[in-house]
């Protein structure tokens, strides 16, 4: 996390540096569109909405101060020659449209082919929040993801579906609820052999 972001306990907003926004400028911010939307920024249910929500920021965000290579730097090579797919499926994410900044959410599953040693598990849901908490597209979500795969852990090949609903589509414009967006995207050996693709749908899909 920022440093120049982070809550004074005191209470006096922390200036901002290298263009970035102060704490009372973003607290500002918010009373302004609290405003705009038609309340009183001083009531007493929201006036303490901008610190929270300066707070929520640091927190829903969080992705934009995480590295994915730090992640994914350790691996482990004493596993038996595993070489096989590893999946990890149903990842719960949930992150922002970056057209309206209001939430997308659903499941995410990953899959690779080692080529010299696996990551710890956790690491592959840590790696989807990395880039979930940031403003975002579900297909830039799928292409940040797999790249990062292929970056720094070189694996066979890497595959990454994302299943999602936006709350763009239900809860404004067109008003539909309940439906899925599928995004997926294949490297090396998953994009090069259909045999392997069906292999990772087959485990995706298989009874939970």
């Amino acid at each position: 996390m920022d440093a120049r972001m982070k809550p004074d306990s005191a209470g006096p907003a922390i200036a901002g540096s290298a263009g970035r926004p102060s704490r009372a400028e973003v607290e500002a911010a918010v009373r302004t569109l609290i405003a705009w939307t038609g309340d009183d920024p001083t009531r007493e249910g929201v006036k303490e909405t901008p610190a929270r929500v300066a707070n929520a920021f640091l927190e829903l965000f969080a992705g934009y101060e995480q590295d994915p290579k730090a992640i994914l730097e350790k691996t482990f090579k004493e596993v038996g020659g595993y070489d096989d797919i590893v999946l990890m499926r149903d990842i719960p994410f949930h992150s922002h449209c970056e057209h309206h900044m209001v939430p997308f959410f659903g499941k995410v599953h990953i899959a690779y082919l080692p080529h010299d040693g696996v990551v710890g598990l956790s690491k592959l849901a840590r790696l989807t929040e990395v880039f979930a908490r940031r403003l975002q597209t579900q297909e830039n979500l799928t292409a940040q993801i797999i790249d990062a795969l292929n970056e720094h852990l070189n694996p066979r090949g890497a595959a990454v579906m994302i299943e999602a609903e936006h709350m763009c589509m239900s809860m404004r414009g067109v008003h539909k609820h309940d439906v899925q967006t599928v995004t997926q995207r294949f490297t090396g050996v998953f994009a090069e052999e259909r045999a392997e693709r069906d292999r990772f749908f087959a485990m995706v899909t298989a009874p939970r």
